[in-house]
């Protein structure tokens, strides 16, 4: 069986493929996102400005209020229903990944014929023929 083989049949090898088609896509979008930015961002950075001024007050007040509402014995409650709930969506991203890496090697497999073991050089044969004559040679002498 071929690292090939073997490697083919891993979920982690088909969720690693599909993340790599994802960010080969997301990327091949980035500049015509980067190209729309650039026009709204002059026209943003001013109205930013004022509006994060207002907004920090309003924050200043709201996490007063926030503080008198919050009860403590809440949170460890809380923080194991959003860590199960977050396990569940990384196992969901997972299968999506898997997935799409197999759609993705499948179609590789069918332009690139199989991948074979690569042969050894004359050079690691006679250095494994050296290793093996050492290895007689010291069994000898014992």
């Amino acid at each position: 069986m071929t690292l090939a083989t073997k490697l083919r049949g891993s979920k982690a090898v088909y969720a690693g493929a599909g993340a790599v088609d994802l960010a080969v896509e997301k990327l091949r979008e980035v500049p015509v996102h980067v190209t729309k930015l650039q026009g709204t961002a002059k026209e943003n950075a001013s109205r930013l400005q004022e509006t994060a001024k207002e907004n920090a007050t309003r924050l200043q007040q709201n996490a007063k209020e926030l503080q008198d509402k919050v009860d403590t014995k809440d949170l460890p409650g809380a923080a194991v229903a959003y860590m199960t709930h977050l396990g569940t969506r990384v196992a969901e991203v997972i299968d999506e990944l898997a997935a799409r890496g197999k759609t993705v090697v499948n179609r590789v497999e069918a332009v690139v014929p199989e991948i074979s073991e690569p042969k050894p050089t004359p050079r690691a044969k006679a250095a494994t023929a050296k290793k093996t004559a050492q290895t007689a040679a010291k069994k000898a002498g014992s």
